[in-house]
C-alpha cells in the first residue's frame, strides 16, 4: 500500500492547534535562548518552526485540503514573503518594525531562509501523512 499525499479525512483542529502552539513555543525559545543552543540550531530552528506552523495553519483553514496542496500553499506563501525582503518602500518598512510585522514578514532576503522554510514544510507533510498512516487514514 502507497501513502500519496492526498487526504478524504479531515485534520483534527485541536491536535492542529496543539501542534501550532508547541511549533511557536520551540521556534520563539530558539530565538529566546539562542545562546544556549548549538549555533546551527539557534540560527535556524525558528524559520523552520516558523515555516511548519504555518503549514499547520494552512492545513487547520483547510482541513480537507490534500497534503501537496497545502504543502504548496505553504511554499507559495513563503517564497512570497522572502521575495517581499527585496522590498523596501517605506510603508512596509515601518510595518516590518512592529512586533508583528517583522515576524511576519521579516528584514532581509536570505536564501537559507527558503531552506528553513522547505524544512519545516517537509516537517508539516511528514506529520500529516503520519497521522494518516496512524489513524488508518491513507487518503485513498
Amino acid at each position: 500500500m502507497t501513502y500519496e499525499l492526498k487526504r478524504c479525512r479531515r485534520r483534527n483542529p485541536v491536535i492542529w492547534l496543539a501542534m501550532i502552539a508547541l511549533a511557536a513555543v520551540l521556534g520563539i525559545s530558539s530565538r529566546r535562548f539562542a545562546a544556549m543552543l548549538p549555533g546551527f540550531i539557534a540560527a535556524y530552528a525558528g524559520d523552520t518552526f516558523w515555516a511548519f506552523a504555518a503549514f499547520l495553519g494552512i492545513g487547520l483553514i483547510l482541513p480537507r485540503a490534500s497534503t501537496r496542496t497545502v504543502a504548496m500553499l505553504a511554499m507559495a506563501f513563503f517564497v512570497a514573503i522572502e521575495l517581499s525582503q527585496l522590498y523596501h518602500a517605506p510603508w512596509i518598512d515601518s510595518i516590518r518594525q512592529t512586533t508583528l510585522g517583522g515576524l511576519v514578514l521579516g528584514f532581509g532576503f536570505l536564501w537559507s531562509d527558503l531552506v528553513c522554510y522547505a524544512v519545516g514544510v517537509v516537517l508539516g507533510v511528514l506529520v500529516d501523512v503520519i497521522g494518516g498512516i496512524v489513524t488508518g487514514e491513507d487518503g485513498s
